[in-house]
């Protein structure tokens, strides 16, 4: 199992992510962000490319994808909140977006 994030590691992982657009899920201990494409194929194309790298890390994304937008929350289900495979997810998302 992975450990939540400590303090020390929210300062140092979370600032940049909510820079590029994330936030702090209100009410839980996640973080949420919404994609948009230029269309669906773009939208379900860079759900497919994240996918991979969810699967192979076993760490898979709660989403929706509405036409050319896709909204996104992850936390650790198993830790109960933010760990460090949230963040190297979401920053994957980031760098396939």
């Amino acid at each position: 199992m992975t450990d939540r994030l400590t303090e020390d590691e929210r300062a140092e992982h979370l600032p940049p992510l909510i820079a590029a657009g994330w936030h702090i899920t209100e009410g839980r201990d996640a973080i949420s962000k919404s994609f948009t494409f230029g269309n669906f194929v773009e939208a379900f194309g860079w759900m497919t490319r994240v996918a991979l790298f969810a699967e192979k890390w076993n760490h898979h994304p709660e989403w929706i994808n509405v036409y050319k937008t896709v909204d996104v929350t992850l936390s650790t289900h198993d830790a109960g909140g933010l760990t460090a495979l949230d963040v190297k997810l979401a920053n994957k998302m980031e760098d396939l977006s």
